[in-house]
């Protein structure tokens, strides 16, 4: 059986430590506790188990070994069944790596099943077990502890990815380009994922606030999950606008593109000016030297004492008057 840690808690206090869930079952009914086991990628048969001593809904259970599943909160009866996406970000590759987290609750117990590293509940199981007084609360403070600790390690992953789109922002001007088309699109599609861990959450806060009174959640507890629901706002905040920086990022450089492409053009076609403006006025000269060139028996001018002279003349007014032309043109 893959248990990370499993543990009974009475008021607060972690009082034994089995080793296997048969020994958990069997302190949980002699001491009256609340069991927390904390399974990491379970086998099928090792879930059923689980689901069988605890009575899980049966499409909990297979959304759990399913996997891949939306952050999402379901009440089955009187127990909970929640969706989570941790995050993190990963400084080396500059890229958001989520994990996923399927937590139930029931009335005496709490179960995690973790597909991935992220989060370290081992991290949230100590501290709650420095604090007596909200663990003794029950399951719930359980959810909460982990709630807030998702949300937490949510703040990392948004100040690697603002740091993403300032760089790209100080690079829309300078260097652009393809490349910096495909990491903004790249960051933009981090950013859409990352939105659809953390939007759900303030729907799932609003409902167990909503159902608080009903099932008699503890006040502290409410007053706790609002603060959790807080730091949800600010995090949708966050995203939306670097989502709206990200799309203006976007049409931006593919207009700067745009502009650098005419510029390329124009420049090309000055050029191609150029070059074919000399053509021509080379061509003139190399036309009359052409033409007097074949050696022809018959031909007036060879003869003729001022032949020399007119040729040169003639290559010279020929080529003065292209040059001029084109220069008036602005070709040259």
């Amino acid at each position: 059986m893959p248990i990370i840690d499993s543990a009974v808690y009475v008021s607060g206090r972690r009082i034994e430590n089995p080793s296997s869930l048969d020994q958990t079952f069997e302190y949980m009914e002699a001491h009256g506790g609340m069991a927390w086991i904390g399974l990491l990628r379970p086998s099928p048969d090792e879930l059923e188990r689980v689901a069988a001593e605890f009575s899980l809904h049966p499409l909990a259970v297979e959304d759990a070994l399913t996997g891949h599943q939306r952050a999402k909160l379901e009440r089955y009866g009187g127990n909970l069944f929640a969706v989570l996406r941790p995050a993190r970000y990963i400084d080396e590759t500059e890229t958001v790596e989520f994990g996923e987290l399927h937590v139930f609750i029931g009335p005496d117990y709490v179960v995690t099943v973790r597909h991935a590293e992220v989060p370290d509940l081992a991290r949230v199981r100590r501290r709650l077990e420095k604090q007596p007084d909200l663990l003794a609360r029950g399951p719930e403070a359980v959810l909460y502890a982990i709630l807030d600790e998702v949300v937490d390690q949510y703040d990392p992953v948004a100040r690697g990815l603002q740091n993403d789109v300032d760089e790209i922002e100080d690079g829309l001007f300078s260097s652009g380009g393809a490349d910096l088309t495909q990491r903004i699109y790249q960051l933009a599609r981090e950013v859409i994922h990352f939105q659809r861990a953390t939007e759900p959450l303030r729907d799932m806060l609003e409902s167990l606030l909503r159902g608080a009174e009903k099932y008699g959640v503890d006040i502290e507890l409410q007053r706790s999950l609002r603060d959790v629901l807080d730091h949800v706002l600010r995090q949708c905040e966050k995203l939306t606008a670097l989502r709206a920086i990200l799309d203006n990022a976007l049409t931006v450089n593919a207009t700067l593109v745009t502009h650098r492409q005419t510029e390329t053009s124009l420049e090309q076609n000055e050029q191609v000016k150029k070059i074919s403006g000399w053509a021509a006025i080379l061509f003139g000269p190399s036309l009359v030297g052409a033409i007097y060139g074949m050696n022809f028996q018959n031909m007036p001018e060879l003869e003729w004492q001022f032949g020399y002279p007119m040729a040169i003349a003639l290559m010279v007014a020929v080529s003065g008057g292209l040059w001029l032309t084109f220069k008036r043109k602005k070709w040259l």
